[in-house]
């Protein structure tokens, strides 16, 4: 049975960034790399345009996993940074679930490396919290189509709302009227058919 249409709000969201690590990375075949990571950059923008808590977490950096993005520390110098020592489910350690709880948020936007075991374990084990989870589908990434759709299909049979960036974004703004040079700005940054149309708008613009 479908649940009601609830709204991500920005003023009630948390992002968890889950595993972006340079080995875990290499992984990621289910789409292009330079894709992937211009879609999880573009997650973390608009994390920072909504002023939304972020949590950064590692699983094994001494291991193969490697160290985090550097990009992503670059953003967010002063956001909780967990770096687990073992454990897969980053539910499953204590600090981590602290600072979630911490943020006072209710809505997880959630997005890692990879989907299955990283995305998918602290986003099954936050509903059994009852958190309502928004899984940003093109921020995570997998070996392949079969294990990505697996991991969206438990995702979802559990109560998970699967997203895009883009998507998550258009709904947190909710009104082009809020600001109309800063999320087009965003928008332009990572997806270059919008840097044309802001390009067309900002001459007819200055036209005018």
């Amino acid at each position: 049975m479908s649940k009601p249409y609830n709204r991500l709000d920005k003023d009630n969201a948390a992002v968890l960034l889950v595993d972006h690590q340079t080995g875990l990375l290499s992984l990621v075949r289910d789409i292009d790399p330079d894709k992937f990571k211009n879609n999880v950059l573009a997650l973390a923008d608009l994390a920072k345009y909504f002023n939304l808590p972020t949590i950064l977490t590692t699983s094994f950096e001494d291991g193969p996993n490697g160290p985090l993005v550097p990009e992503l520390k670059e953003l967010f110098p002063d956001a909780p940074y967990i770096a687990r020592p073992g454990q897969i489910n980053a539910w499953d350690n204590e600090d981590f679930v602290k600072a979630v709880k911490a943020t006072g948020k209710k809505q997880l936007i959630i997005a890692g490396v990879v989907t299955e075991v990283c995305v998918a374990f602290p986003a099954l084990s936050a509903l059994a919290e009852d958190f309502e989870v928004f899984v940003v589908t093109d921020a995570s990434g997998t070996f392949n189509e079969i294990t990505r759709h697996s991991a969206w299909d438990r995702m979802s049979a559990n109560g998970a709302q699967l997203m895009t960036w883009f998507g998550l974004a258009c709904e947190l703004h909710r009104d082009w009227r809020n600001d109309v040079e800063g999320l087009g700005t965003l928008f332009a940054n990572h997806i270059p058919d919008y840097r044309n149309l802001i390009n067309s708008y900002n001459t007819v613009k200055a036209s005018k």
